[in-house]
């Protein structure tokens, strides 16, 4: 009596997954969620990456739900099978099981429980999961084209594109597109365009120009503007370096706008009509130089 039992047991497991595996067989896709219930955060334990991994490693072909689908499968989501991982309560073992479930929720195959001692949870998941994907490993699947379900209108996960919309948008953009046709087709109006005057750009004059002195008047020198500086901010002020770099002068802020005094210098930098300019006044003559100064 018992072996009669254990041989109906057999029989009763094996059209089950005869069953089963005329039914995955006839989606094309599996599709993998970027977290799974009883774990907090996307692919925790890298767990939901595993998942798409075997199942691609034993002859499926997986996505994870946020990858770029192909376009088959996003015109009928009902080609993939859905993926869920549910973990069973145990004591001390880690116990986790695989559900494929189609389009409108409804359940397609589950696999064995896979279960493991392992007491770190990254260990005891990841062991898990494989122990339980034995059952995609004898599968032998292989996808059979034609009997794809269609999807339902009250429990659909995953909501068809609308083609109805697809193809109006498609007739308002041909329609666009013919009136741009015809716009070009009228002719073109031949405008005269003035011709453009180019203004040569102020040069800095370089020329050293003296001044003769009449009584009481000081002599006035402008000198050749210098190379490029650059002016780095400090407290209160700038300090103005070269390419070297060299710390040529430092520049204290006064109350007038765009106005600095040189330290320990009798002169100012200041600037007027967008350029930069350098005087110095030694008592005896003032000194006026252009500086080449990018703050």
């Amino acid at each position: 009596m018992k072996k009669f039992l254990l041989l109906v047991f057999a029989i009763l497991l094996l059209q089950f997954k005869l069953s089963a595996q005329e039914n995955i067989n006839n989606f094309k896709y599996v599709i993998v969620p970027t977290s799974y219930n009883f774990l907090e955060g996307q692919d925790r334990y890298q767990l939901n990456s595993l998942t798409k991994f075997l199942f691609n490693k034993y002859g499926f072909t997986a996505f994870l739900q946020n990858e770029d689908f192909p376009q088959d499968l996003k015109n009928n989501r009902c080609m993939a099978m859905f993926v869920n991982v549910d973990k069973e309560k145990a004591f001390l073992r880690t116990k986790l099981r695989i559900d494929l479930l189609d389009c409108n929720g409804n359940l397609i195959t589950s696999s064995r429980v896979g279960a493991t001692n392992e007491k770190e949870f990254d260990k005891a998941y990841n062991l898990a999961l494989r122990d339980a994907f034995e059952t995609f490993q004898h599968a032998n699947y292989s996808y059979e084209p034609g009997n794809t379900a269609v999807a339902s209108t009250t429990n659909q996960p995953v909501v068809n594109e609308n083609l109805a919309e697809k193809e109006k948008e498609i007739e308002r953009l041909q329609d666009e597109l013919k009136s741009l046709k015809e716009e070009k087709k009228e002719p073109v109006k031949e405008v005269e365009v003035p011709v453009a005057v180019i203004k040569e750009e102020p040069k800095i004059e370089t020329k050293t120009e003296v001044v003769k002195p009449k009584v009481n008047e000081v002599k006035i020198e402008v000198k050749e503007a210098s190379n490029l500086l650059y002016a780095q901010p400090i407290a209160n002020g700038f300090q103005v370096v070269d390419l070297t770099p060299k710390i040529v002068m430092i520049i204290l802020e006064t109350a007038k706008k765009d106005t600095f005094v040189v330290k320990d210098d009798n002169a100012i930098v200041y600037k007027e009509n967008g350029l930069w300019y350098l005087s110095r006044n030694d008592g005896s003559k003032v000194s006026i130089e252009p500086l080449n100064i990018k703050f």
